[in-house]
């Protein structure tokens, strides 16, 4: 190990000293198997904001091919505040997650960095906040949000712990996206197998009632898809289902 990786494994330990340690617990411990992304999320920000203690609202900014939503949040102002932000296409949560830079706003009515945002976040009641990157993946990024009622409430203290909670909190962030679009991907291929054995069932059906080969069956069941307008599986669907109620119960 060179001075250099000494050096990082040094500042890591520090860092993660700076949080509680039932917060480092209470992350590492989130188990996905039992758990929907959703919740999952919520946890997050509801446990920065018990480790940044002088915000009144946390959220998460999640930024996926492009289109930047709020993925959780503790309360109505972080989401408003947030949402400010997207129909802008600018403000602090979104340059922190894209740039990958921390973001603290003194104090939002003498704001210039963000000249449309500032004022319009300061209406609603923000008047100073913190925005810290997310380091997740290329095709997922974010930064996690702290507003604050009162201007100036952070300090050098809050922005070491909100950068460290970020990067832990990036972990469970990421396990949990990823765990969700496995689950996802598995569901929609039990689907498609279901649609298969359908459309197969619809097939021999029409193969045993006009004696036609596979390849004609399918492109009857095509052809009433196209004149019905609508789906493959449905059309099949429906016809099993006609045949299975005509059919006389098992003795």
């Amino acid at each position: 190990m060179g001075v250099g990786e000494e050096e990082s494994d040094e500042r890591d330990l520090r860092v993660a000293d700076s949080l509680p340690a039932d917060v480092l617990a209470r992350l590492a411990t989130i188990v996905l198997a039992e758990e929907t992304l959703d919740s999952v999320l919520s946890k997050v920000v509801e446990l920065a904001k018990q480790v940044i203690t002088p915000a009144d609202e946390v959220s998460l900014t999640l930024v996926r091919r492009g289109r930047a939503e709020t993925a959780a949040y503790t309360g109505v102002l972080a989401m408003q505040a947030d949402e400010r932000q997207y129909g802008l296409d600018n403000g602090p949560c979104l340059d922190a997650g894209r740039g990958g830079e921390i973001f603290y706003i003194r104090d939002m009515r003498t704001e210039d960095r963000w000249p449309a945002y500032a004022p319009q976040a300061a209406n609603i009641g923000v008047l100073s906040s913190l925005s810290v990157p997310l380091p997740i993946q290329e095709d997922l990024i974010g930064a996690l949000n702290v507003y604050s009622r009162r201007p100036e409430a952070f300090d050098e203290d809050d922005i070491r712990a909100g950068q460290t909670f970020a990067a832990y909190a990036a972990v469970a962030v990421a396990n949990a996206d990823s765990f969700a679009s496995t689950a996802e991907m598995a569901e929609n291929l039990r689907h498609a197998m279901a649609s298969r054995a359908t459309i197969e069932q619809a097939k021999g059906i029409l193969m045993a009632r006009g004696g036609v080969t596979p390849e004609h069956a399918f492109e009857m069941l095509v052809r009433a898809s196209q004149r019905e307008n609508r789906k493959l599986r449905q059309v099949a669907s429906e016809l099993v289902e006609r045949v299975q109620q005509r059919q006389p119960p098992a003795p």
